[in-house]
């Protein structure tokens, strides 16, 4: 895998977890409104932003795995820690929906 190659996969996670974010903290928005019904169904797009940048992710993991060598560079770093950020603030946002709806 070339450089470029590596740089797309790396920003195509950037774009997908942060667009989940964005949508993680609509919903926290939401749950402050008590929009939970809404909260719920950002929470779900988020989710799925969150799959697609984990499946570009897996693509680069197989592609390793079978012996093609990957140059990691510091945007791909910075992929990784903004995709895993994303995925624990999502578990963090799936707790505190609850804790919303039990106080409402």
């Amino acid at each position: 895998m070339n450089q470029e190659e590596l740089q797309v996969v790396a920003f195509e996670i950037i774009l997908h977890s942060g667009t989940a974010r964005t949508q993680i903290h609509e919903a926290f928005a939401a749950m402050r409104e008590r929009n939970f019904e809404e909260a719920e169904d950002l929470l779900e797009q988020s989710n799925e932003e969150i799959l697609e940048a984990h499946h570009a992710q897996t693509k680069l993991l197989q592609d390793y795995a079978s012996g093609v060598e990957i140059k990691i560079e510091i945007i791909m770093v910075h992929a990784q820690d903004h995709l895993m950020t994303t995925m624990t603030l999502l578990e963090v946002a799936k707790e505190m929906l609850s804790l919303h709806q039990r106080i409402a």
